[in-house]
């Protein structure tokens, strides 16, 4: 197999691969490129060449052979993904039989641009719209039949609400109807996900078992037979069925694990140290991502940076000897020349040229003021498209630069680094937005979408003319680190960065370290907590590079990414501590229940009560008769409108621990949704076998609590609607327990206001890209960990402490640190010293200083971020935003709409009048 450069898919696939050997493959380093599979006639039998004619890039060679190669390394990381199910195993599903069956994965094709019909949903049986359409949850996963996984996907819950959203964004008039067990939005803002497409139009969600009915001959439409409370069974009808497959591990895994060495679990995926779900059974070896098992994409990213904090642990005496300095061309002063811009526009695969005329855009470029070279890209990003912007800015002689292709927020670095390769400014480089503000959101208005595209583009080429040459700023990076909060993630960070050789000041404000593991005692996977923090605590302070503070207060934290400076106060004293990063990692707490009886009758607990009685031996506990959980206390309600996730697999815990000291013990365990999502499914099965009893609740009508006696025992009369029998169930406990949210600590909003970092709507903290920066905060040098991001469990804590570490160690291995030469500046003889400026500014960037004038407002350029709030605050026009001056946003103003139409519309308005 081979990989070429860029080609048309289109091309390659409808009509030069007689055999469909020829793929399109992604990747991060070259986002697009052709992949010739083992089908190819050629390989096989020699019997057909064309792609070696068509080739324009002499890419294709079949004389190579597969060879070895040896590399010595001293840590490996394995991140081998995994696999969808297939549900063809089985023939229930009538998958690969009915042709309107389809699994989630060709669903995501058909919604894709660059799926087979081009981003139209429409049914391989004719070629339709389909208007009705079904999705039935957990095809492959949480079950124990042959062929089948007995473990929780995790993901399938939100990518189905995902897919049922962009659904209606194509047919608003669709019905969309969801067969689930339960709904598992366990994650940071999933709730809202979740309330966000039940609460839409035609969309029904249905607790439900489901099977395929029949396939209509005469419409090809399938019949889906279901059970509700209210109707019984029912059969009913849909134009197309989605199977939201769960995950396999991946292909192959014994092979793998067999050739490095490791074991796997029973499920197939990684078997991990109990300890640290990134460690294998193999020193030296780390595993991310989705092969420790199930995992959505922001958990796979911080493992991901764990794992490479990890390696560097093991590597560190190896540290900037095989790196190498990238070093740039000197850059040429073009400011004092014309405008020589050069247009490149890109098709984005089909994202924009399925809706764009690109070609015509073009064309339409070329005839702009100062452009004098304009060309199409398939995509602009990848790395011949890059390197080809650079060689013809070199040879065409460009000094400006505009890309028509997607929003600047992800590709603008990569952009402006074409330019520096071409020795010219970066800053020179503009990109229109010709994707999410105009091919996406205008698909199916292809002529006026092109219009706004050129539109678009002409604005960006004004603005391009406009722009002048900026230097960012170097500055040295302190290389001690900053960790607030001693719970198990801030220690576990702490100890990844000491253990690479840089010093860290671990701050607590209790007296003892552990935070709220501290009152955990056992994990469902039999870790004994205690054991394991008392390791991790022991060293921490056995460490030299890590210098405790408990007892501690932060007081005062200025500064800016590699140079910061916190003053603490402590049982040490008042002390002023300089860093280079700083990680936030101050945990949460449990929310303190209003209800059910809690505070007023001492049998009522809350589930960490309930452990510490359990590890206590409490008799009066362990020899009760009976004792209820009710889950979901405190949160996923208005006050809290989030799932705390940790709360379904700990009421299964306890209700396991306690069957095991007590078996004859009746538990029920009331729920609105059971969240035992990924590998905790197979806990939640095993409670269910020890006859713990689960009895689903809707939230309009929550069990009710009283305490009374009966037949002279006091007892505490929990009463629920049983949704099966459609009666109210009334069951007297000895016990009951809450299982009550995790909400963020008290402290929360004054740490966010010391280190200039955001806070989300549920006020914990709020991560820069929810997918792409999922540790990092918007402010620079800045990061978080544990639950102070979002409540988790100790191992997804873990992970996320080494991501932490890993991501403040790309800054602190460096000697100098790179900040933006966009930001704000003050013309003093302008400013009237209003103060509005520094009101407006969140990061602490703009401050008075003195002058023969009086107090002037100053930006310091290494806090700014360049948001421009405070230059449209001030009233005297004082502050400029560089990069973003009033000459270049009123240049495209301008273009924006030609003179001569304003000329004609105030005529036609006049004349109205």
């Amino acid at each position: 197999m081979e990989y070429c450069p860029v080609v048309y898919p289109d091309q390659y696939n409808q009509e030069i691969s007689k055999n469909k050997a020829v793929h399109i493959y992604f990747s991060q380093a070259v986002p697009l490129v052709t992949y010739i599979d083992e089908s190819c006639l050629y390989l096989k039998e020699k019997k057909c060449t064309i792609c070696l004619g068509v080739c324009k890039n002499d890419a294709i060679d079949f004389s190579q052979e597969a060879e070895k190669i040896e590399i010595k390394v001293g840590a490996i990381i394995l991140s081998p993904g995994l696999e969808p199910f297939d549900p063809k195993v089985s023939d229930e599903y009538g998958y690969g039989k009915m042709e309107n069956v389809v699994t989630s994965m060709d669903y995501e094709r058909l919604l894709c641009a660059t799926g087979p019909f081009e981003g139209e949903i429409l049914r391989a049986s004719d070629k339709k719209h389909p208007h009705k359409i079904a999705w039935i949850q957990c095809v492959g996963s949480r079950r124990v039949t042959p062929g089948n996984n007995s473990y929780c996907s995790a993901v399938c819950c939100t990518y189905t609400q995902k897919q049922v959203i962009l659904t209606k964004d194509h047919d608003a008039e669709a019905e969309c109807t969801i067969f689930h067990n339960d709904i598992r939005s366990y994650g940071k803002d999933f709730e809202l996900y979740y309330q966000r497409a039940e609460n839409l139009p035609g969309v029904r969600f249905i607790r439900s078992y489901v099977s395929i009915g029949k396939e209509i001959p005469e419409t090809k439409n399938v019949t889906l037979r279901y059970a509700t409370a209210e109707d019984g069974v029912k059969e009913e009808e849909f134009d197309m069925v989605v199977l939201s497959v769960g995950l396999n591990p991946p292909a192959e895994v014994e092979e793998l694990a067999d050739k490095f060495g490791i074991e796997l679990n029973s499920h197939g995926f990684c078997k991990a140290i109990p300890s640290n779900p990134m460690e294998t059974t193999r020193p030296g070896i780390f595993v991310s991502g989705a092969f420790q098992g199930p995992m959505d994409i922001p958990e796979s990213v911080f493992t991901a940076s764990g794992a490479g904090s990890l390696c560097g642990q093991t590597l560190d005496y190896r540290r900037g000897k095989l790196s190498k300095e990238r070093i740039y061309p000197p850059e040429r002063d073009v400011s004092k020349e014309e405008p020589r811009i050069g247009v490149f526009v890109c098709h984005c695969g089909a994202n924009i040229g399925r809706v764009v005329d690109v070609p015509s855009t073009v064309e339409y470029a070329l005839t702009l003021p100062n452009v004098v070279y304009a060309q199409e890209q398939l995509f602009s990003c990848a790395t011949n498209s890059a390197k080809e912007i650079t060689d013809l800015a070199k040879e065409k002689g460009l000094n400006r630069v505009v890309i028509g292709a997607c929003s600047p927020r992800t590709l603008e670095p990569l952009f402006r680094d074409t330019l520096r390769e071409a020795g010219i400014n970066q800053y020179y480089c503009d990109m229109a937005n010709i994707r999410e503000h105009c091919s996406w959101v205008h698909s199916k208005e292809k002529e006026e979408a092109t219009e706004k595209a050129q539109d678009t583009i002409r604005m960006s080429v004004a603005r391009a003319c406009h722009l002048e040459p900026l230097q960012e700023i170097d500055l040295p990076v302190n290389k001690t680190a900053l960790v607030v909060g001693g719970g198990i993630a801030g220690m576990t960070c702490a100890l990844s960065i000491a253990n690479q050789g840089h010093e860290v000041c671990l701050v607590e404000k209790d007296t003892d370290l552990g935070g709220m593991a501290r009152r955990i005692h056992y994990t469902l996977e039999g870790v004994d907590v205690q054991a394991y923090l008392g390791d991790v605590i022991r060293k921490v302070y056995q460490h030299p590079l890590i210098h405790v503070y408990t007892d501690a207060t932060i007081t005062e934290a200025t500064g800016y990414i590699g140079n910061f400076v916190t003053r603490v106060k402590s049982e040490r004293g008042v002390t002023e501590i300089k860093h280079g990063a700083a990680i936030l990692a101050i945990g949460a707490e449990e929310y303190k229940p209003t209800e059910y009886l809690y505070g007023e009758d001492d049998r009522v607990l809350t589930q960490l009560e309930l452990e510490d009685q359990i590890a206590r031996g409490e008799e009066r506990l362990i020899n009760s008769q009976s004792l209820v959980m009710i889950q979901c206390v405190g949160c996923r309600n208005e006050d809290r409108n989030y799932c705390s996730r940790v709360c379904c697999s700990q009421a299964i815990k306890n209700a396991l621990k306690l069957k095991e000291i007590n078996p004859e013990m009746d538990i029920y365990i009331l729920f609105r949704d059971m969240r035992t999502y990924g590998l905790m499914e197979d806990y939640y099965r095993e409670a269910s076998n020890k006859d713990v009893k689960f009895i689903h609740y809707e939230p309009d009508d929550k069990p009710q609590v009283e305490a009374v006696e009966e037949e002279g025992r006091p007892v505490l009369r929990v009463t629920a609607t049983d949704p099966i029998l459609g009666k109210r169930l009334a069951i007297d406990a000895d016990y009951l327990t809450l299982s009550a949210a995790v909400i963020p600590p008290a402290g929360n909003r004054e740490i966010s206001q010391l280190f200039k970092v955001s806070l989300g709507p549920d006020d914990f903290f709020k991560e820069a890209h929810v997918k792409l920066r999922p540790v990092d905060f918007a402010a620079d040098g800045v990061f978080l960990c544990g639950t102070a991001h979002y409540p988790k469990h100790i191992p997804e804590a873990i992970n996320q402490a080494y991501g932490a570490a890993g991501r403040a160690l790309t800054l602190l291995s460096h000697d100098i640190v790179t900040v933006s030469g966009s930001v704000c500046e003050v013309n003093e003889s302008e400013c009237v010293s209003c103060g509005a400026c520094i009101s407006a500014c969140t990061y602490g960037a703009i401050e008075f200083h003195d002058t023969r004038q009086g107090k002037k407002a100053r930006v310091n350029p290494i806090i700014c971020k360049g948001d421009g709030l405070c230059n449209v605050k001030c009233p005297t026009g004082a502050i400029s935003l560089k990069h973003f001056t009033d000459e270049e946003i009123l240049s495209q103003i301008d273009a924006a709409v030609p003179e001569e139409e304003i000329i004609q519309q105030m005529d036609a308005a006049v004349g109205d009048v």
